[in-house]
């Protein structure tokens, strides 16, 4: 391996914070060393330098957002010392990079500042025999490194010069006990000869670097074709998550770890792993197998009992991408169950929050419904696993019903389970529910197996938080939407009618397109159609506001409706803009008037099915000038005539120009059969959402003057 470090971006001053980075790893023994830098202004942490871990690792934390659910986020938001004691307590408080790291291991997250400057983060890692507290020395050692390196941060900065992160961190090179001489190295290669089995040594970045005769002669390849490559692109058969993940375990551990492999066609080989901070060492031996099945001496090769690492990953991707996008409460409880319970081997599950001093049930799947019907609404006072487990945030698993039964005396079969795992459900450092699988026969559950299902139930609990939020959000939205709109629209004589409003997919914004009909007296009515700019409450309310303004001036001309709502809204200065298009109808005389504010023209349909877009002057947007004009056009509106009203979300789409779509529109109204306003109005609405995605909500009024007799 190169013995210098990764060089940084010219003028970035890293070198200044080198040693002091070394020096802390060696007063509290840490493997691994990250410094991760706060640019003034930014919400996001950078990772300048790390040490002991090869890059490719860490990757998915080079950027750190300050909202992030991980420890050196917490450190800098919480100014503390973050510490996490083993891989439980990591899947425990940080489900998802638990997920992508398994492996046993200690870390502590320090916040780099000076006064009410925060300026980074120091995140050190040991391996996970470090006793379950910090020392005193790690301590005061960690608090010198971050005392020192923010006054550097601090004088880099006042001089004009800051210490900046590259785009990928430097990287250094690893701190060696000793450097051997020319014989020593010599001496080592021949030592390594002489063995019997086979040795290779793996560099940072896990490239072959080194490479007995013997070794090779297992692996069946040269030499030459194995040295500075990767092990899975010279030997495809290693090309395996098996593999890698003994790897990756190994290198963040610093613990031995193995598995067996198949040579094609059939010879079995042992790899076994050892690392530390300048590379990985591995031993390679004939293993005394001939199938898969008698690998299991390795702790990742699968047991009967649990699903190989393969497939657990396999398995958690899915169930992360499917939970990102569930949308509801109900929506996550019915995939999670359908998710994990294949994977894990799981016969049955619940899932429980705590509501009203009660743990109610919100989805099983493989219990009966009368089962959780008898257990649903337990008081948190009932001395239950499951409530305990949601009292104390702590997992809790029963390998045999006589283990659950030494722990709750009072307990009972009553599932015809032989397993279980109580799970807390865990998010934002709050215990809101617990999740119970059960499994028809005894389940010892490893290490392993207890961090990655605690893992699991983390994401599920954050996924009920997203959920429950969005619920909350959707029912606000829907219920403050549907009071701003009509209810229904007013009956008038000589007309038939019919309204529809689509809120954009899978949102929960509250839209700003609203539309109305006001019936004047037994022979005009007028019609308004608008759409607010902007998807929150200040549009929402502006958008009642502007309904209002139309109801108490219809009747004037419709030039003159939309002069003083407009002079109402510049006077309310809401900072919003407004299009509006108002249609007084008169039905005594066949005719319509109408003036627009900056909205689409509206569709007239003849009644020999001849289909137009209506030229109408156009105005200027409400709310912009006090002064702006409106003109009023004239139209007739003979019977067998229909006039079509709508907002840009019906004909707008990513590409494709809005005069175009507007055109399209009308030449589907001339051809679209159905002779009511009603069945108007769901062809146009299935028109519009069947050409392309939307990305707008959608507001259509259609006005259809029926022949008579019609």
């Amino acid at each position: 391996m190169q013995e210098t470090a990764s060089t940084p971006a010219a003028g970035s001053g890293l070198d200044l914070l080198d040693p002091a980075l070394v020096r802390v790893m060696q007063e509290t023994g840490a493997s691994v060393g990250a410094v991760y830098l706060l640019p003034s202004g930014e919400t996001v942490l950078r990772m300048a330098l790390l040490a002991g871990i090869p890059p490719q690792i860490v990757a998915p934390w080079v950027l750190v957002p300050l909202s992030a659910p991980i420890p050196v986020a917490d450190a800098v938001c919480e100014r503390r010392v973050v510490w996490v004691a083993g891989r439980e307590e990591m899947a425990r408080r940080y489900p998802r990079p638990a997920l992508v790291v398994p492996y046993q291991f200690a870390a502590a997250a320090a916040p780099i500042t000076t006064g009410d400057t925060d300026r980074g983060s120091l995140l050190l890692l040991w391996p996970g025999s470090h006793p379950p507290q910090l020392s005193r020395q790690e301590r005061d050692a960690i608090d010198v490194f971050c005392r020192h390196t923010g006054l550097l941060l601090q004088r880099a900065a006042d001089s004009g010069r800051p210490v900046l992160a590259g785009a990928e961190p430097r990287v250094l090179p690893p701190c060696r006990s000793h450097n051997p001489r020319p014989g020593e190295a010599l001496a080592a290669v021949d030592f390594a000869e002489r063995l019997p089995e086979g040795c290779c040594a793996l560099d940072l970045e896990g490239r072959i670097s080194f490479i007995t005769t013997a070794a090779a002669q297992l692996v069946g390849a040269d030499i030459t074709d194995l040295l500075g490559a990767l092990p899975s692109e010279a030997l495809p058969w290693l090309d395996d998550p098996v593999f890698e993940e003994c790897y990756r375990s190994a290198v963040v551990s610093r613990q031995p770890t193995s598995f067996t492999a198949r040579r094609p066609p059939d010879r079995w080989l042992s790899f076994q792993l050892h690392s530390n901070a300048s590379g990985t060492s591995v031993r390679i031996t004939p293993a005394p197998t001939a199938s898969a099945e008698d690998t299991a001496e390795t702790q990742y090769t699968a047991s009967p009992t649990t699903p190989s690492r393969a497939r657990e990953l396999y398995h958690l991707l899915h169930l992360a991408a499917t939970l990102t996008e569930a949308v509801g409460v109900q929506d996550v409880v019915d995939r999670v169950p359908r998710q994990i319970m294949p994977a894990f081997g799981i016969q049955a599950l619940a899932v429980m929050t705590a509501e009203e001093g009660r743990l109610r049930i919100i989805g099983h799947l493989g219990y009966t419904t009368e089962l959780m019907d008898r257990f649903d609404a337990a008081p948190l006072t009932s001395n239950t696993p499951a409530v305990h487990v949601l009292a104390t945030g702590i997992p809790a698993f029963f390998a045999t019903f006589a283990d659950l039964q030494r722990a709750y005396p009072p307990a009972t079969l009553q599932d015809n389970m032989a397993a279980w795992a109580f799970l807390p459900l865990t998010a934002s450092g709050r215990t809101v529910g617990s999740m119970v699988l059960a499994y028809d026969r005894p389940h010892p559950f490893a290490t392993e197996e207890r961090a990655i299902l605690t893992s699991i139930a983390g994401l599920v609990a954050q996924a009920l938080e997203r959920a429950r939020l969005y619920d909350a959000q959707y029912q606000l939205a829907h219920s403050l939407q549907a009071a701003l709109l009509p209810h229904a629209l007013p009956p008038v004589p000589g007309l038939d009618l019919a309204a529809r409003y689509l809120p954009t997919t899978h949102g929960v914004d509250i839209g700003g397109d609203f539309y109305d009909l006001i019936r004047l007296d037994e022979t005009n009515a007028a019609a308004a159609i608008g759409d607010v700019q902007g998807h929150n409450v200040n549009a929402a309310a502006l958008m009642g506001q502007v309904r209002t303004a139309v109801h108490a001036t219809a009747g004037a001309s419709p030039g003159e409706v939309l002069a003083r709502t407009n002079r109402l809204l510049t006077d309310l200065d809401p900072g919003l803009f407004t299009s509006c298009l108002y249609i007084h109808l008169d039905l005594a005389h066949h005719r319509a008037r109408l003036a627009t504010a900056g909205h689409p023209p509206p569709l007239l349909r003849h009644p020999d099915g001849h289909t137009e877009v209506l030229d109408v002057p156009p105005g200027l947007v409400l709310g912009i000038d006090p002064t702006a004009d409106y003109t009023t056009t004239e139209i007739p509106l003979p019977p067998g005539a229909v006039l079509a009203l709508y907002t840009d979300g019906l004909v707008e789409t990513p590409g494709v120009d809005i005069e175009d779509a507007i055109g399209r529109l009308a030449e589907h109204l001339a051809r679209a059969p159905g002779r009511t306003a009603e069945s108007l109005a769901d062809n146009l609405v299935h028109h519009a959402t069947q050409c392309a995605p939307r990305n707008d909500d959608i507001a259509l009024l259609v006005i259809n003057v029926p022949r008579a007799g019609g």
